[in-house]
């Protein structure tokens, strides 16, 4: 038998409740704690290793003992995790009214044309770099190369070049049959790892 659980499911069967934001507020809020890092395991605890230890406490298994139960082990988080994140959420409200329309179309001007272009320029800057590194020379793949999965040769090596990122993601389905470089972001540059 297959069948789908909806969460307003859940929660009735839990016998639960969840509070209901008014429109847009949850959203910011979300956006604000990505920032602030208010719910990170360093604030409010690991759940996934909380919720199984409540689970085999010995307590009886409804919300409300699960509240007692975490706020007895972390008698501070959501005075914590409020602070984090009430304080980006004013920022926030300080950053809103300074968007206009023309600063929106900057921004999609900035995000369609500048990153991507960097982004894109990435793949030239790693294999002009690598052919410095090796004494030979480099070009970009043609749009034919680029159509088996190749960005560009160093010397005659075919290479792609992907983020480090790449490597974790099995769900692609893509497979590349040629040297791989990946490179990772920091704040200072690129690291580049190169496939030998």
């Amino acid at each position: 038998m297959n069948y789908t659980l909806k969460n307003e499911s859940i929660v009735a069967y839990n016998e639960s409740s969840e509070f209901e934001f008014p429109k847009y507020t949850s959203q910011l809020i979300n956006w604000a704690n990505q920032n602030a890092q208010g719910t990170r395991p360093k604030v409010v605890g690991q759940m996934s290793e909380l919720f199984p230890e409540f689970l085999s406490s010995g307590e009886e298994i409804s919300v409300e003992n699960w509240r007692k139960w975490y706020i007895e082990k972390y008698p501070d988080a959501f005075e914590k995790a409020t602070d984090k994140i009430f304080a980006q959420v004013q920022n926030l409200r300080n950053a809103i009214p300074l968007i206009d329309r023309e600063m929106v179309m900057h921004f999609v001007e900035d995000l369609v044309i500048n990153k991507t272009f960097n982004g894109m320029y990435f793949q030239k800057a790693i294999l002009a770099s690598l052919a410095e590194k090796k004494g030979t020379t480099y070009r970009l793949a043609t749009p034919s190369e680029e159509s088996v999965g190749i960005d560009g040769y160093v010397g005659e090596t075919p290479y792609s070049v992907k983020p480090d990122t790449y490597k974790t993601m099995g769900r692609l389905s893509e497979t590349i049959d040629v040297k791989m470089i990946y490179y990772t972001k920091t704040k200072t540059g690129l690291k580049i790892e190169v496939e030998e």
